[in-house]
Order: structure tokens, then C-alpha cells, then sequence
């Protein structure tokens, strides 16, 4: 070799060098470090907290469209569903056929249709006709018993739903166009197409849902239930469950619902410009919609081709590969698939098949031209993963946030050509996920069957939805009351009430209205020092209160809690007595005035005819007691006689006050305006001043007396049969004084626990919750109290009623939680409107009494049911402004109501 001919070889040696090294900073560029990629997941997270703030704006970073999917298969679906699935080249059609057969419960059948070069070129008329005909060409190929489908459209573009079945185009995407659908209804343009062509059937659209959400359900299933959906095909996006409470617009609804982040259109506010090569410019300026949905860009597959196609096509110009020689097909958009490049970045033949692709390119390429071509689509390709795995950490960094949880454990169903091409892509993304999501445990489940199945389970789930909610509400409808109920019940509360008052007919009345021998209420001179008594349910208490000045403090108490076995409520006179003492005896010894002999006041809060201050006749026990040798019998007589049996002590009984009783007193000693008392918790009862003139059953005229009345008694004579349900019935005959007290089972917390587990057990057998399978629990009486109630209403989302019920050993699934919460709310709403149609008879009677047009007034309300619920006293009072319009109704809260008034109806005596 001459010199010459060595400067030539060295001169082309340093071209390689200098163009392989030029090569390798455009490789460089795809390459994404782990700060950029953070940033893509904390951008992402951040664009998904503005997108669901706010309602549908196609220019939000991430518009965050709701689906209206807010129901996931459960197993109990049975028929034949229609799933009709639209990609970028092809129509999928599936029938699902679902039976309760267990050895062969779901049958499959499917058909793919090409879109035709003539379909893609047409208009959205075409394409719908086109549709349509595809799903008439393959049920003319079944023999069907039914004409009657359901069916379900996988569309995947951007849509703006208002319902399951309405949503407009918003805008095409994947280089995607056909004219005179963006604004229209698709659910509408489908509909019309079927009705014209498919006229042998009759196939209702019942859904529209995006491919990311179709894959979400083609995935679901009842022991390993998705939360994402993620297709990464030609085009990309996300889909995932959501609170509604998180969703602007729907923020005031219970359950969860589908969210489609339609996340190909992050980065039109700039958040991918630091990753966005020269090369994928060039790319956007050529697609159809120029400056959107970038990420999408860096991540489908037809763009990645294209992204390929135009990197090497602009180094061959530069004359970095191919030795400068552009041919036209490097030019021409879709020369490279997605199979190219799979081929290309092969590991073991990858740089043979670049040879022959080039080649059938008309390329003339060098073996460092196939490697570089090589290393170009490897870089592209793996940026692509770690991309979607960027994104899919800001979905599910904001999936834990929201559910308030340290580690997040989720499966997530993807789908896509993409995705699908070579294990590499999967590995990639998972181990990318891993490093930007730590506090997530996530399992990938690869959709088997495609978006058209999910689609196809949509629409059995949707049917069967309605089916549910359909039952549900005929269940539940007893339970709502009308106004025109409303008003027929206070007429009826109001009538019974007059026979409770009058001589003639009192003995025959079930609101008893009994006289409580109180007749003023305190005025702030009272003084001194009292003992009261509190025996209204399973817990008795003791107090010492000390009534001072206002000056001074008002009152002052202390006080001890004891417990009234179920053995001993339920035994004896003596049994029950003597134990009271020894509570007594046992809170002298704690607090030193053992040999000090204090006035008191007895709250107790059971059915009782009083002849004076200091005597009341027990008429029978309620709320679980059961104790013999007291009904009929004077229970401050028992307690003195109790008393003596222990010598220990002294007592100075000044008055027996129903805990209502001791209720209004505690709130007129704050506010002089309270004349009605209310309690509503383990029971119900209510007090109020009664002008004498009005109360036959003691003699005089002049002023007024608290009337007790017994209310929980009103409808044992038949009255409120038309408003008592098969469920009440069942509650009723269980209890231990069934046909008695019909009113306050209707209305107190003894009961609503178990008027809802018979609730559930027929929704139950009739295959509405639970997926038709009893359980023991639900067999199990008593088994739901009323706090049960009220965690499950109190509760912001579907997750946490699971949580509550899966602590009870039931399995539940979102809908089934969401209906439970419909019970719990329908039997709680009853009992506060009960409660407001008693409190409106009252409140009319007092007006009518006075003589005025306009009434106000305020009633003292204790009770846990009132204080602990988080919407029954907000109900109560509503309904009770709307029944009683002329009464301006305030309610107080009281403190500590039956001790403290039974101690100011003793010092109200005493003075």
C-alpha cells in the first residue's frame, strides 16, 4: 500500500469515527436519565390533580374524562352481550354469551373486519355505515334465539361523556380522520347506523368506553380485581377507578367511577420539551394533528416508526449513514411497522434483519450502518417503555395519595401491539416502574381477549347495574316518605295525641301523654347541692350536681357509669334494685358524702303513670328490659324499699323524671325559650308543656304541666300499618315486646341495625348484592348496631364501606357497598322524618295553644342517634321546616340532659 492510498483508508477511518461518534449523540438524545423521568411521573401527577378539579376542558394538561363505567363485572351476569371494538386499521366484533352454568359459564365469539383504504379515505357517515355492517355480517353468521342485544362501543379517542351512552368526539388523534363526527354524539351516530342496517335485530348501544377502560374490564375479575387499564398500542393512554368524590361535577355522588386520562395529551403545556429530540419535531410536523398529544408521539407505535423512519432519513441527508444517499422511501410515511423494528433490535439476528430491511428499502447500507440503524430503533423503542412506565407512576403515586395509603398494592391490565412485541418492552417498564414507584406493588396482567371483551363485560355489567338498581328501589320504596305521608302522619300523630290528653279516652290511647307533675321550668335562682340518677338502657349513672349562679358557673357535676347486666335487667324487682344500690352505695364511697342525705331526682326513662312528683307507676319496660315484679309498681317505692335492705345509705327521692323530661329541663336552664324534649337513641320519647286547660287527666285549669308522651306507643293500635314494612314486621315479631312500641321501632338506634340486615338478606335472595349467596353473618341477629349505620353513611368513599363490611366477614364488591350505603341512608332518612312529623304535631299543638301564627321555639334534643349520625339530626331538622312552615324551629343539643335536668327538676322542687 502506497502513502496515497493510506491517507485515503485513514481520511475514511476518521469519517467512520467522526460519523459513528455523531450517531452516538443522537442515540444519546432518546436516552432518558432518572431525574427526567421523575419528572415526567411528578408532572403527570400534578396535571392529573388539575384535570379532575376541573370539568371537561380539552386544555387541561390532562383532561381526566369521566366514563360513566361505574360498575365492574361480578359473576352473576348472564345473556348475550354485543362488544364492538374500533382500531386505527381494523373492527373487532365479540359476542359474550354468559350463563350460570358452571362448567361453562362465558362462550366467546368473534369476528375482525379490516378498515378498507376506501372506508379510511371516507366520510364518518361511511364509517359508521361501515360499523354497523360489520356487526350485521356477523350475527347473520350465528344462529341466535335472541334478537333482543346489548352492546358496547370501544372507541378510542378523546370523548366528552354526559352518560354511559351519550358522549361527543372531542378530537381525533392517530393520525385518525373522518369528517363530520368531532361534537357529535358516537353513541347516537352508531345507534342510527344499527337501526338502519342491522333491522333483523334489535341491538341497543348501552356504552361508549375508551380502549384504556376496555381493557380494564377485559381483565377484572372478582379474586384479582384491576384498578388501571393501559393500552400501549399504535397510540397510548391510561385508564383507572376513581372516587367520585375526586371528580369535578360528580364530587357529591357515592362510589367510583372510570376515569380515561386520555394521557397521549400530556405535554401541550411544554412538560416533554426537554426530552423532545429534533427528530420527533420532525416527526409532528408531519402527522395530521401538529403540536398534540406529544406524549403519545414519544410512545405509540406508529409514531415511534415514523420518529425512526425520520432520524434516519435526516443522518442520511447529513450524510452521517448510508454514505449520504436518501432514497424516496426513507421519505414516505409508513415505510417502517412495528414488526420492522422488533425484528431490527432482535438480539440474536437483529443486525441480519436490518441488512434485509434496508434492502427492501432500496438501501445501500454498510455493516456500521446496520448497527447503527440498530442501536437508533433500540433507543427509540426503549424510551418508549420507560416513558409509559413514567406515567404510569404519576397514575399511580396519585391512586395511593387519594386513598390515604402508605404501600399500594394494585394489578394493572395492559394492552397493545406494542406492549405485546417482545418481552423486553414488559421488563423495561416494570423494572423503570419499580425505581419511580417504590411504595407500589404492582402486578401486570396481560389482556387475553382485547378491549372488545371489556367492552362486551360492560355492557353485561351495565345491564345487570340496572337490573340491580331497579331492585334496590323497589325494595327501598316503602321507606320513602312523601310529603303527602307526611302530612297524613302528623294528622294521625295529632289526633292520637288529643285521646292521650282527654279524661274519657286516655285509658284506651297509645300516645299515653302522661302528667309528669312538672310544672315550671328553672330560672336561674335555683342553689344547691343534688343527687341524680340515670337509668334509661344497659349503662345506669350517678351524679352529684352542684347548682350555683351563672356568676358562679352554673352547674356543676360529677358522675360515674355502671352497667345493667342483660341478666339483670332482665331478672327481678330485687335483683334489679339491689343493684342499683350498690351503684349508689359504691359512688357515696368514691366521692366521701357517705351519712349526707341529698335531694334527687330519678331519670327513668321507661313508660310511667305519675300521680305526683315522687311516684310513678311503671306501665311496662321497653329497650330490652324485662325484670319482673315492677310493672304495675311504684319504681321510687322499690328503690326506697332497696335501700332499706342496705343500710349504708339515705336517700331524699324529690322527683321521677322521664329522661325527655330531664332533657327540656338541662336546655331551659340555657335557653327559656325550650319547651319540648326530645330524645332519640337506643329509644325514642318526647316532653313538652301542656297548658292545663288542655289535660283532662288532672284537675285545675291554670297553668301548665310537662306532658310525657310516650310517643314510641303511637301506631300499636293499626294506625301505621300502611307505613310499616315486611322488615319492621320481622324486627317487631323478633323483639321481646313485639305489637308494642311500633313508632319507636320505626324510628330508634335498637332497631335500624336490624331493620337493615333484613333489608340486605332479601336483596340477598334476590340475587341483587352479595352475588345472591347468604351469608351467616347476615343470618345473625343483632349483628349490625347503630353505629354500624353510622360509620357506613359517614364514610367519603366505596373503599372504606368494603373495609367496614369485610370487618363483619362479608365479601363485597363496590356495588354491593354502594347499595349497602343506599340502606343504611333510606332507613336512617325514614326514621329522621318520623321523628320530624312527632316533633310537628307538637310544635302545631303549642302553636294552635298560644293562639299565634308564627311559633318560636326550642327543643332540647339528646340521644345517640341524633348526636353521633352523621345526617340524622341535619334531616331532622329539614323535614321538621318543612312539615310544621308556621314554627320556627330551633333544636339544642343537650349536655349531659337526663342528669343534670333531673337534678334541676329536684332543685326546682326543693326551692
Amino acid at each position: 500500500m502506497n502513502s496515497e492510498q493510506k491517507k485515503l483508508l485513514e481520511a475514511a477511518l476518521m469519517r467512520s469515527q467522526c460519523n459513528e461518534s455523531k450517531i452516538q449523540k443522537h442515540v444519546q438524545a432518546f436516552h432518558l436519565p432518572q431525574e427526567q423521568l421523575q419528572h415526567v411521573r411528578d408532572s403527570l401527577y400534578s396535571a392529573m390533580q388539575t384535570g379532575l378539579k376541573e370539568k371537561v376542558k380539552d386544555s387541561l394538561p390532562l383532561p381526566m374524562l369521566p366514563s360513566y363505567v361505574c360498575t365492574l363485572t361480578d359473576g352473576t351476569e348472564t345473556g348475550d352481550f354485543l362488544g364492538l371494538e374500533m382500531k386505527k386499521d381494523q373492527v373487532k366484533v365479540m359476542l359474550l354469551q354468559l350463563s350460570d352454568r358452571k362448567d361453562d359459564p362465558v362462550v366467546m365469539k368473534k369476528k375482525d373486519f379490516p378498515i378498507t383504504e376506501n372506508i379510511v379515505n371516507g366520510s364518518g357517515e361511511q364509517l359508521f355505515e361501515f360499523l354497523a355492517k360489520c356487526v350485521a355480517t356477523f350475527l347473520d353468521g350465528l344462529s341466535l334465539n335472541t334478537k333482543n342485544l346489548s352492546l358496547c362501543f370501544c372507541f378510542p379517542f378523546p370523548c366528552e361523556h354526559i352518560a354511559l351512552n351519550q358522549c361527543k368526539l372531542i378530537r381525533w388523534s392517530k393520525d385518525c380522520r373522518w369528517p363530520g363526527v368531532e361534537g357529535h354524539d358516537v353513541a347516537q351516530l352508531l345507534q342510527t347506523a344499527l337501526n338502519q342496517t342491522c333491522k333483523n335485530y334489535q341491538i341497543e348501544v348501552i356504552a361508549v368506553i375508551n380502549d384504556s377502560v376496555g381493557t380494564l374490564l377485559s381483565c377484572h375479575s372478582e379474586k384479582e380485581p384491576c384498578e388501571v387499564g393501559l393500552v400501549i398500542d399504535a397510540g397510548t393512554n391510561c385508564g383507572y377507578v376513581e372516587e367520585l368524590q375526586h371528580i369535578a361535577g360528580l364530587e357529591h355522588g357515592a362510589g367510583c367511577m372510570c376515569i380515561n386520562t386520555e394521557w397521549s395529551s400530556f405535554g401541550k403545556l411544554g412538560e416533554l420539551n426537554d426530552i423532545t429530540t429534533e427528530f420527533d419535531l420532525q416527526m409532528d410536523k408531519q402527522s395530521m394533528d401538529r403540536g398534540k398529544n406529544m406524549f403519545e408521539k414519544l410512545v405509540g407505535s406508529i409514531y415511534l416508526c415514523d420518529t425512526i423512519r425520520v432520524t434516519l432519513a435526516t443522518l442520511a441527508e447529513k450524510g452521517d449513514i448510508f454514505s449520504g444517499v436518501l432514497t424516496p422511501t426513507l421519505l414516505t410515511k409508513g415505510k417502517m411497522e412495528l414488526q420492522d423494528i422488533v425484528d431490527i433490535i432482535d438480539e440474536k439476528v437483529g443486525l441480519a434483519n436490518t441488512k434485509n430491511f434496508l434492502v427492501r428499502l432500496g438501501m445501500v447500507a454498510s455493516n456500521q450502518d446496520c448497527f447503527n440503524v440498530q442501536q437508533i430503533c433500540q433507543a427509540v423503542y426503549v424510551r418508549s417503555a420507560k416513558l409509559c412506565a413514567a406515567g404510569l407512576a404519576g397514575v399511580l403515586t396519585h391512586i395511593r395519595i387519594s386513598q390515604g395509603l402508605p404501600h399500594l398494592k394494585i394489578i394493572v391490565a395492559v394492552d397493545g401491539d406494542m406492549y405485546k412485541s417482545r418481552p423486553q418492552y414488559g421488563q423495561i417498564l416494570q423494572e423503570t416502574l419499580k425505581s419511580l414507584a417504590p411504595d407500589c406493588t404492582v402486578t401486570f396482567a396481560t389482556s387475553e381477549h382485547g378491549c372488545v371483551f371489556g367492552a362486551a363485560r360492560v355492557a353485561a355489567a351495565t345491564l345487570r347495574l340496572k337490573h340491580q338498581q331497579e331492585g334496590v328501589a323497589q325494595v327501598l320504596a316503602p321507606f320513602r316518605l312523601s310529603m303527602s305521608d307526611m302530612d297524613t302522619l302528623r294528622t294521625m300523630m295529632r289526633q292520637e295525641m288529643e285521646k292521650g290528653l282527654s279524661k274519657e279516652t286516655h285509658s284506651t290511647a297509645t300516645v299515653r301523654m302522661l302528667p309528669t307533675y312538672v310544672r315550671h321550668l328553672p330560672d336561674g335562682t335555683e342553689r344547691g347541692e343534688f343527687l341524680a340518677l340515670d337509668l334509661g338502657g344497659t349503662n345506669f349513672r350517678v351524679l352529684m350536681v352542684q347548682v350555683k349562679s351563672k356568676e358562679e358557673g352554673g352547674v356543676h357535676m360529677v358522675s360515674e357509669t355502671y352497667t345493667i347486666p342483660p341478666e339483670v335487667a332482665q331478672s327481678n324487682a330485687i335483683e334489679l334494685f339491689d343493684h342499683i344500690v350498690q351503684c349508689i352505695n359504691d359512688f357515696h364511697s368514691k366521692h366521701s358524702i357517705v351519712g349526707r342525705t341529698l335531694p334527687l331526682g330519678f331519670t327513668f326513662s321507661f313508660p310511667c303513670s305519675q300521680t305526683n312528683l315522687d311516684k310513678g307507676i311503671l306501665l311496662r319496660w321497653t329497650k330490652g328490659f324485662s325484670a319482673t315484679g315492677c310493672v304495675g309498681e311504684d319504681v321510687v317505692q322499690l328503690l326506697r324499699e332497696a335501700v332499706k335492705r342496705q343500710t349504708d345509705i339515705d336517700i331524699d327521692v324529690v322527683a321521677i323524671v322521664n329522661d325527655t323530661v330531664g332533657t327540656m329541663m338541662a336546655c331551659a336552664y340555657v335557653d327559656p325559650n325550650c319547651e319540648i324534649g326530645l330524645i332519640v337513641g337506643t329509644g325514642t320519647n318526647a316532653c313538652y308543656m301542656e297548658e292545663m286547660r288542655n289535660v283532662g287527666t288532672v284537675e285545675g285549669d291554670e297553668g301548665r304541666m310537662c306532658i310525657n308522651m310516650e310517643w314510641g306507643a303511637f301506631g300499636d293500635n293499626g294506625c301505621l300499618e300502611h307505613y310499616i314494612t315486611q322488615f319492621d314486621e320481622k324486627v317487631d315479631a323478633e323483639s321481646i315486646n313485639a305489637g308494642q312500641q311500633r313508632y319507636e321501632k320505626l324510628i330508634s338506634g335498637m332497631y335500624l341495625g336490624e331493620i337493615v340486615r333484613y333489608i340486605l338478606l332479601e336483596l340477598t335472595m334476590r340475587k341483587v348484592i352479595f352475588r345472591g349467596r347468604p351469608s351467616e353473618v347476615l343470618k345473625t341477629k343483632n349483628i349490625f348496631p347503630t353505629k354500624f349505620l353510622t360509620n357506613v353513611e359517614d364514610t367519603p368513599g366505596h373503599h372504606y364501606v368494603c373495609n367496614i363490611l369485610e370487618e363483619y366477614g362479608l365479601s363485597v364488591s363496590t356495588e354491593d357497598a354502594l347499595v349497602v350505603k343506599d340502606v343504611c341512608r333510606a332507613v336512617s332518612s325514614r326514621a329522621a322524618k318520623m321523628c320530624a312529623v312527632g316533633i310537628s304535631a307538637v310544635v302545631e299543638k303549642i302553636r294552635e295553644n298560644r293562639r299565634v301564627s308564627k311559633l318560636d321555639i326550642t327543643v332540647g334534643v339528646d340521644g345517640t342517634l341524633y348526636k353521633m349520625h352523621p345526617y340524622f339530626a341535619t334531616k331532622l331538622h329539614k323535614t321538621t321546616a318543612l312539615i310544621a312552615p308556621n314554627c320556627n324551629v330551633k333544636f339544642l343539643l343537650s349536655e349531659d340532659g337526663s342528669g343534670k335536668g333531673a337534678a334541676l327538676i329536684a332543685a326546682v322542687a326543693h326551692k
